[in-house]
């Protein structure tokens, strides 16, 4: 990293070490019970996204179609998520929340926001939320830049490599 500014390499540090302590923090208050992360994500890609086949899901997240399984078979168990038929593939099954799974997504956010509200109030100035809001549009500004994998996006969403040289879908040039 010799060619990185250290303000540049001291900011990456102070980002991620803030933003890992929020994310658990968050975690602590987001009134999901005994949902674990992964649960929490699945729940999330869907609300966000809506239905969507298991391999969809599994391929988002990142991780083996058998674990997608098992993470849907407990949020099914908690009654948060329904299968249909894809009506476009009948040999698959789109996976959507029910209005349990919507529910239990909108009392985390609120209780998330709620508590980032409160702190922000009692603990910071009017200036320093001010200062709290400029840093997040950059922030946001840096991860618009980045796709899921790491690489550099330009302003169409077309993504680039490490010199700016732009990648086909597949990730070749």
């Amino acid at each position: 990293m010799s060619d990185v500014p250290e303000s540049a390499a001291r900011a990456a540090t102070d980002v991620r070490v803030v933003f890992s302590r929020l994310r658990r923090r968050l975690r602590e208050v987001a009134a999901l019970g005994d949902l674990t992360p992964s649960q929490t994500s699945v729940l999330s890609r869907l609300e966000k996204g809506g239905p969507a086949s298991m391999s969809d899901l599994a391929a988002a997240e990142q991780v083996r179609p058998q674990s997608m399984a098992a993470t849907l078979a407990a949020i099914a168990e908690h009654g948060l998520i329904q299968r249909q038929p894809d009506p476009g593939d009948g040999r698959r099954q789109l996976i959507s929340l029910t209005d349990a799974g919507r529910e239990r997504i909108a009392v985390s956010r609120r209780s998330r926001d709620e508590w980032l509200a409160r702190r922000l109030t009692d603990d910071f100035t009017e200036a320093e939320r001010r200062t709290v809001i400029e840093a997040m549009a950059l922030l946001d500004r840096l991860g618009d830049r980045l796709d899921g994998r790491g690489d550099r996006l330009d302003g169409r969403g077309d993504r680039l490599d490490g010199r700016g040289d732009r990648l086909d879908g597949r990730g070749d040039r």
